[in-house]
């Protein structure tokens, strides 16, 4: 992920957040992929490991979508930005909770990436009144 980023945008908490989430993700898709990869008894893959892939793509389309909300200047399109942010947010944390009844190891972890999602979610309704 390499954006041109205007300094005061980067200083933005929910932007951080956002970064924080995204490596966090990357870490535990990592730890929990290495358990899936492994094939059932049956010779069929685990299903599962698609949704570790899913949190990477979902954590990794947060920090634009709260760029290009800050770079819009009209509120309608601004708003757009604000429901796709939503909607990334919301499918993360449900990916987050069916990883979570998985057999593997690395599902310790998710809930240490819910509860920055829950302060995700926090600083996201604060800066929505700043726009």
């Amino acid at each position: 992920m390499n954006y041109s980023i205007p300094s005061n945008l980067s200083n933005i908490p929910l932007y951080q957040k956002a970064m924080d989430i995204f490596l966090l993700s990357r870490s535990i898709s990592t730890y929990l992929s290495d358990d899936l990869c492994v094939l059932n008894i049956d010779g069929k893959e685990n299903n599962d490991i698609y949704f570790t892939g899913d949190i990477i793509q979902q954590s990794s389309n947060l920090a634009p979508e709260i760029l290009n909300a800050e770079r819009e200047r009209f509120s309608d399109k601004k708003h757009k930005h604000i429901e796709s942010l939503d909607r990334l947010t919301y499918r993360l944390y449900k990916n987050c909770k069916r990883l979570e009844n998985t057999k593997s190891n690395g599902r310790d972890y998710l809930p240490i990436l819910r509860k920055e999602l829950k302060k995700f979610r926090k600083l996201q309704r604060h800066w929505m009144l700043t726009l």
